[in-house]
């Protein structure tokens, strides 16, 4: 039977891969005002920048809701395809849980919680893509991706702390500090929950390559198939730069793939944000 390939919108994919690996996309919703859009199709990160500096205030995001889930659930089970799809970190968010009450109600759909988010999330969903175009069944792709959720390794260095302080995630106390001491936070997802890992201190381009760095050298564990350059507005000479470092601290990876982060990330980080995610073996 075929299988399609389903994602929810926290995927940041960008629109070529959805394209050529033939993905379909369930968007979340982002809340601005009193004005809710569908992530990816009515709001774009640029809306986000816009309506934090008018308003000082960050937007909220909610999950699909059922009906979205079942109905884009059955409009590919009545074009004859098994249904593996796949979702931000339970933890983060209800869409997993929206998602499998919706799948519980037909055959034929599995869904994944990927235990990530932003290409974090992608880099499951593109395996699984490439195990579809293998043959493998819908049941098989989803116990191969469980396993696999388990080994991606994602993580972002953020420029500046005020979408945190604004989000409710750090003090205004630590908010100042880290100003003050221009410190550069690094968020890690794990097991499946942000977490706050080391304080990089100094220029924000410096700070990005110190971080490939700790991340890449000296490792033997990382899988080269792909690797995700993952960002919002950082400059093509910063992303250049990692793209290097990357090649010379674990040269061979087949892709090293660059995407701008969707609205999750941006509501959550802010601008200047960079992360390189990857699975390891």
């Amino acid at each position: 039977m075929k299988v399609k390939i389903i994602s929810d919108s926290t995927g940041d994919l960008s629109p070529e891969l959805i394209e050529k690996y033939d993905i379909a996309i369930v968007p979340l919703y982002v809340l601005m005002g009193d004005k809710m859009q569908k992530d990816g199709i009515e709001v774009k990160p640029e809306d986000i920048y816009a309506y934090v500096s008018e308003t000082g205030k960050l937007p909220s995001t909610s999950a699909p809701n059922l009906d979205d889930f079942t109905e884009e659930f059955s409009k590919w089970r009545r074009q004859g395809y098994e249904i593996v799809h796949f979702n931000i970190s339970s933890d983060f968010s209800s869409s997993y849980q929206n998602a499998c009450t919706a799948a519980a109600a037909m055959d034929g759909v599995y869904v994944v919680d990927t235990r990530n988010l932003s290409t974090g999330s992608g880099l499951v969903v593109l395996y699984a893509a490439e195990l579809a175009q293998q043959g493998k069944s819908a049941a098989e792709i989803k116990e191969a991706c469980d396993a696999v959720a388990g080994k991606v390794e994602a993580s972002f260095v953020v420029d500046s702390i005020d979408y945190l302080y604004k989000g409710g995630r750090c003090s205004s106390v630590a908010a100042l500090g880290a100003n003050l001491l221009k410190l550069k936070p690094l968020i890690e997802v794990i097991d499946g929950k942000m977490k706050a890992g080391k304080k990089y201190r100094g220029n924000i381009d410096k700070v990005i390559l110190n971080y490939v760095t700790d991340k890449l050298k000296g490792r033997d564990d990382i899988d080269k198939h792909r690797i995700f350059i993952t960002h919002t507005k950082c400059s093509s000479v910063t992303v250049q730069q990692v793209r290097g470092k990357i090649n010379e601290l674990y040269p061979g990876f087949e892709e090293i793939l660059e995407t701008t982060a969707g609205c999750t990330v941006t509501s959550h980080c802010g601008p200047g944000t960079l992360g390189i995610l990857f699975i390891r073996k």
